[in-house]
């Protein structure tokens, strides 16, 4: 069916375009009683505001941009997303707010579908993902005016407000539990090494085996996908003094590595002990069930579209830190073949 126009009131109301814009506008110019007359024909054809149009006019674009710079398929395989886009989302429905959603595959990329969806007034505001150790993002962003949330540590946020969580909290609570089943050589198969979080979580696994009298943690970094998390996992176990235990930083890295672990013909977690970041539906439906630390990403991505439209309707908001991802123990990790009992 064609979109009803107000070309389309007017001609059922019998009055000019100009007093349905008025009215539909709320805007002196008209009776009362042409304006409900109006107002009742739009709402019996099912007649909605052009937002675009809307937008250039001045008024609100009623939607909000999200902008993930990896590979299309990470949208496919890795619950994270979806789950924090869940809770954006559970937010921006109850206020008539839109998402939208573009790939983009480089940094420049990036900024300038930013600039481009404020220019042409798409969007009201933007989320801020993977925020780089020195990224130049936040300062972009403030330049053109553009409300921004940024998700990730608020060191590198800028001048942004910044939705974080403690994830060196959390690397020690997984080295500390790990070290007391005795574990000694500890590894962790991590994400890029550009992004802050990665090189939060690198510097406390630092901090953590030498605060538990360990040796250092053998780091190998990746692209999160499964295929990456294999290979990594592979050449640790192939080494000649193979870890006992693994640190995942996804869980699809985790699930991987569990089919190699077949491979070599070694038994999860009597050889090795596997830990995943980020609790999720696949953790818990393979065999073992995956060791991993939790946090709920539906009420991360909440807060963060809470705080985006607050910025948008013109409020202060500051850093807003979320609890951090808590260790929860289940079958894939105990302690290592030397210090079991015969």
């Amino acid at each position: 069916m064609k979109r009803p126009t107000m070309a389309d009131i007017a001609r059922r109301a019998g009055v000019s375009k100009v007093a349905v814009s008025y009215a539909l506008n709320d805007q002196p110019g008209v009776s009362e009683t042409t304006r409900a007359s109006i107002k009742s024909i739009a709402d019996e054809l099912g007649w909605r505001p052009n937002s675009a149009a809307r937008a250039l006019n001045g008024g609100r674009a009623q939607a909000v941009g999200l902008i993930v710079r990896r590979p299309a398929r990470t949208l496919g395989v890795e619950p994270f997303f979806m789950e924090f886009i869940s809770g954006v989302e559970s937010v921006l429905s109850e206020r008539s707010y839109a998402l939208m959603l573009q790939m983009a595959t480089t940094l420049d990329s990036e900024i300038e579908v930013c600039r481009r969806w404020w220019g042409e007034r798409r969007v009201d505001g933007v989320f801020l993902i993977d925020l780089q150790a020195d990224d130049v993002r936040p300062s972009v962003i403030e330049a053109l005016g553009l409300p921004a949330v940024a998700v990730g540590p608020p060191e590198v946020s800028g001048p942004l407000p910044a939705i974080w969580s403690d994830d060196g909290e959390s690397v020690h609570e997984i080295v500390r539990y790990l070290a007391v089943l005795g574990h000694r050589r500890i590894a962790r198969v991590a994400g890029p090494p550009e992004l802050a979080h990665t090189r939060i979580r690198d510097a406390a696994l630092r901090e953590a085996c030498r605060e538990a009298g360990i040796a250092p943690a053998t780091v190998v970094h990746t692209d999160y996908t499964g295929d990456a998390g294999a290979r990594a996992t592979r050449a640790l176990l192939i080494a000649p003094d193979r870890p006992t235990a693994i640190v995942f930083d996804n869980d699809i890295m985790a699930v991987a590595a569990l089919s190699v672990a077949q491979e070599l013909n070694l038994t999860i977690p009597a050889d090795l002990s596997i830990v995943a970041w980020d609790e999720s539906p696949l953790t818990q439906v393979v065999r073992p069930m995956l060791s991993a630390v939790t946090r709920d990403i539906a009420a991360y991505g909440a807060s963060s579209a809470e705080a985006l439209l607050a910025l948008i309707e013109g409020e202060e908001v500051m850093d807003i830190r979320e609890g951090y991802a808590r260790f929860v123990p289940r079958g894939s990790t105990c302690p290592p073949p030397d210090r079991r009992p015969v």
